[in-house]
């Protein structure tokens, strides 16, 4: 299973409503490394799936391209971010595993 780990800080996107996400940016590198691996087999919006690690926490998600950021990025569920004490600017160590490699 190819696996990237990485630093960065966890960031909150509000869409205008009273719902708001909270997000982590990939590294350019890692994105133009999933990029290259998952071209063939990446899903809807051009999402690849991985399986996350933060702290003690795993999950299974999607990454997600954005244009804003020009990188993919992961979503943080709070559940994730309650368990791990994550809030908006807080820097996390990521484990991220592609899943469905073809």
């Amino acid at each position: 299973m190819t696996a990237f780990e990485f630093e960065a800080p966890v960031w909150k996107w509000s869409g205008g409503g009273a719902t708001s996400w909270h997000f982590i940016t990939l590294p350019f590198d890692v994105t133009d490394e999933i990029d290259e691996l998952c071209s063939e087999s990446k899903r809807g919006f051009g999402s690849v799936r991985v399986k996350a690690t933060i702290g003690s926490t795993s999950f299974t998600t999607s990454v997600f391209p954005s244009n804003e950021q020009k990188s993919f990025i992961l979503p943080v569920k709070a559940t994730v971010r309650k368990a791990e004490g994550l809030a908006d600017g807080t820097k996390c160590g990521v484990h991220l595993a592609i899943l469905d490699l073809s």
